[in-house]
């Protein structure tokens, strides 16, 4: 496989909105502008994580799934907000009403992130820069939000392109710069890789793309397993990944892959707790409640399991997720190895029902 196919390329666009949650909390409380704020957790390390930071907050090391304990720390004066997902959801409807207008090959991947194809565009534009500028300056005039965007000829470089000049930022990485830029790519860059896998790459002398360009494909697998098959293909620029809209939610997930290995089953309950409680956030978000809860689990050697438990009746409650997801861990047989990456998902949906303003109550914390 030498590189890019000389086909006729596609045009792919990745949209990613500026600070998606906190943003819309303060346009639409203009108190709040300027402010360091972060949507979920609670202060004073009462629990929770953070799930969305305002760029203020980001001065201050304030990430998303930080701890509510850990953002206090970091920015005293941080504000506090309870999500208002309802108000997301329906601003997140705005967002992909105005994708439509360009394209119906439309792939949400969350309530602040798309990709598009504008291969062949509705408006006859014919420019994928010219698009995304357009999408950007009707974010920004109808709902006074701001989106960066990224511009290419598949997925994985048009969402790294998102990424690199936040917020309001568009970068493009045409044909002949994909494969020079994959190469010079920093392999912590890479979406799939973690600090740990990171690391592990760097004590193989593998520190960038072009690094692992000299593998061979059999030699990344037997290092990074299924992973590293996709690394062979993509450092050449190679993602035939096709847009996929109308995708049904068949799974609602988080995982971490950590800085250090862990060792002993309280500090992976600890861990279960985060990822519960932004599984359950993203579940809410979604309106939908899941029967089925999966754990996954990565050990050091990389190598990787699975345990599921179906329910009759969805989930309604935080606790109830991380309890099942505690008890599959319980089962596991470690054999003296330790865990490098953990993840909670859920799957086999229903809807929820009810009045939504019961579920979800916007306010400050007191």
């Amino acid at each position: 496989m030498d590189g890019i196919d000389k086909k006729q390329h596609r045009k792919i666009i990745h949209i990613d909105m500026d600070s998606f949650y906190a943003s819309v909390e303060q346009r639409d409380n203009p108190d709040l502008l300027g402010k360091a704020i972060a949507v979920g957790g609670s202060p004073e390390g009462r629990g929770g994580v953070v799930a969305t930071a305002s760029y203020e907050a980001r001065k201050y090391g304030v990430r998303s799934a930080m701890s509510a304990k850990q953002a206090l720390k970091l920015c005293p004066h941080i504000i506090f907000l309870y999500p208002r997902f309802p108000a997301y959801k329906e601003v997140s409807r705005q967002i992909r009403e105005i994708f439509s207008r360009y394209t119906d090959l439309i792939q949400p991947l969350s309530l602040d992130e798309a990709y598009l194809d504008v291969t062949e565009d509705k408006l006859g534009i014919g420019s994928a820069i010219d698009i995304a500028r357009e999408i950007k300056r009707a974010i920004k005039e109808e709902l006074n939000l701001t989106a960066s965007a990224g511009v290419s000829i598949n997925k994985f470089v048009a969402k790294i392109a998102s990424d690199m000049n936040k917020p309001d930022g568009l970068t493009f990485i045409g044909p002949s710069k994909v494969e020079k830029f994959m190469e010079q790519l920093p392999v912590e860059k890479f979406h799939g890789v973690g600090k740990v896998t990171a690391e592990k790459m760097k004590l193989r002398g593998l520190h960038y793309g072009a690094d692992l360009k000299k593998l061979t494909e059999t030699e990344l697998a037997n290092l990074f397993g299924k992973s590293g098959r996709f690394f062979y293909k993509i450092v050449r620029g190679i993602d035939e990944r096709p847009v996929e809209p109308n995708q049904e939610t068949k799974s609602i997930g988080a995982e971490d892959t950590f800085s250090y290995d862990l060792t002993t089953v309280e500090e992976m309950e600890m861990e279960i707790e985060k990822l519960g409680r932004v599984v359950f956030s993203r579940m809410r978000a979604y309106h939908l409640s899941g029967r089925t809860v999966t754990l996954k689990v990565k050990f050091s050697d990389f190598k990787q399991i699975t345990r599921s438990k179906s329910f009759a009746e969805g989930f309604t409650m935080e606790e109830q997720i991380t309890d099942v997801a505690k008890g599959l861990l319980k089962v596991i047989d470690f054999n003296g190895k330790s865990v490098r990456l953990l993840g909670v998902s859920l799957s086999n949906f229903d809807n929820l029902q009810g009045n939504e303003s019961q579920i979800y109550q916007p306010r400050l914390f007191p």
